[in-house]
Formats: structure tokens, C-alpha cells, sequence
């Protein structure tokens, strides 16, 4: 990790680090919104005042959430995989995408609209494993924390239960986005069965859990950051409509 850091500066300096910022931001606003929004509606038709969805419904209403959240933000993440990939490239073979409005364009114009789902299947796997545990791990450690322990509805609470939720994402997720980066990545395509056998006969089973500290370092505070302002943003936004408990 240190040594892709140091190769990064030293070919496309400081600035080099924020390559695909802009497709970044475009995954979250279709990514994360469509997830997240779907999971809360979903949790809050089925939440009665006298009963709350089981962690098994949790899991199933994170999961469906999850695979209509990876749909929608599939585009964004092909160029998001390829703007940060291309550091790694020589310069002839980069792609030197502007921004994320002329990848799209570029990518629509000289591989056709398919491009934009270019891995929607292991993405779409991806973002089910990942929204089912993130968001539902929370809602369950959550839970153990105000019943078991002495712990209220508090920041401490929510930082521990994000903490716990990307340590638990970023493991189930590994393996997935292994495979997802090979395929976005790719120039020629592969079928999903092939390159399996081709990672696992190169890389033996240690390929699932490559890159496992690099991710925990972004997922981990992400998820942190993630979970604590949604709790504070739903606080306020009860508190303005007067639903304060």
C-alpha cells in the first residue's frame, strides 16, 4: 500500500491521491442514496409501535436495497475503478478520463452504452453483501449495545456500532471487490467463471482478502462517518418535524 502511495506522488504528484474524486462523488449520489433511502422506507413500513423487524428482515430489506442501489450507481463505479486505475497505467495506456460527466460521455460514445454496466452482476453482489453488512450489522450490534450493555442512544454507541459494521463489511465484502475491480478495470471481456479459475490459479486462495487493510482504512471511517451523521441528521430532522421521542 505504501509502495502504490509513494508511485502515485511520485508520477502525478499530491493532486494524483484524488484521481476519480468526481466519479467518487457521483457513485455516493447514486450508490448510497438509492440504498440507503430504500432501506430506511423499508424499515420504517415495517416498524410498528409495538414491534420492529427482526435482524433476518433486516438483512433481507438491506439486501434488496443493496442490489437496486448497485444498479443505479454501476455507472459511476466503472469510471470510478477506471480513473483511480489509471495511476497504475503507462501513460499510452491511460484513459484520462476529465471528469466523470466526459467519462460518461467517452465511455457511451466509443464502447456503447453497455460500458456503463460493464460488472453490474459481481457489483450488484457487491453492493448486496455490503448494504446487508454494513447497514444491518449496525442495526444489529445497535441493538446488543442499548440491551445488553449499559450504553444509551449516544455517540458512543454509534461509534462503536459503525466501527464493528465496517469491520464486518470490509470482510464479507473483500472477496467481491477483488473481483469487481478485475473486471472494471479489464480492456477485454471475460466471463466471470474464467476469471475466477484464472485469479485462483495464480494467486491461490490468498486473491480473496488482497487488499483487506487498504479497505478497512476506507471503509472504516467512511462507515464511521457514514452512521454518525445519519443518526444526528435523523435526530434534527425528527426534532424539526416534532417527532422527538
Amino acid at each position: 500500500m505504501f509502495g502504490t502511495f509513494m508511485h502515485i506522488l511520485k508520477s502525478d504528484g499530491f493532486l494524483g491521491l484524488y484521481s476519480g474524486l468526481s466519479a467518487s462523488l457521483l457513485r455516493q449520489l447514486t450508490y448510497s442514496t438509492t440504498r440507503f433511502g430504500v432501506y430506511e422506507e423499508l424499515k420504517e413500513v415495517s416498524t410498528t409501535s409495538i414491534s420492529a423487524p427482526s435482524f433476518p428482515a433486516l438483512i433481507a430489506m438491506a439486501s434488496t436495497s443493496g442490489f437496486l442501489g448497485g444498479v443505479a450507481g454501476n455507472p459511476a463505479d466503472v469510471l470510478n475503478v477506471r480513473m483511480q486505475h489509471d495511476a497504475a497505467l503507462p501513460h499510452a495506456d491511460r484513459r484520462n478520463y476529465k471528469n466523470a460527466f466526459n467519462g460518461l460521455v467517452r465511455m457511451t460514445r466509443e464502447e456503447g452504452w453497455r460500458a456503463l454496466f460493464r460488472g453490474v452482476l459481481p457489483n450488484s453482489m457487491r453492493a448486496v453483501l455490503m448494504t446487508a453488512s454494513q447497514l444491518a450489522s449496525y442495526d444489529g450490534f445497535k441493538g446488543l449495545l442499548l440491551t445488553r450493555t449499559s450504553l444509551t442512544d449516544n455517540l458512543t454507541t454509534h461509534f462503536t456500532a459503525s466501527f464493528l459494521a465496517g469491520f464486518v463489511a470490509t470482510t464479507v465484502c473483500s472477496p467481491v471487490d477483488v473481483i469487481k475491480t478485475r473486471v472494471m478495470s479489464a480492456k477485454e471481456s471475460e466471463s466471470l467463471p474464467a476469471l475466477l479459475a484464472r485469479i485462483y490459479r495464480h494467486e491461490g486462495v490468498s486473491w480473496m482478502f488482497r487488499g483487506w487493510v487498504p479497505s478497512f482504512i476506507r471503509l472504516g471511517p467512511h462507515t464511521i462517518a457514514t452512521f454518525m451523521f445519519l443518526e444526528q441528521h435523523k435526530k434534527l430532522y425528527r426534532h424539526l418535524r416534532g417527532l422527538d421521542e
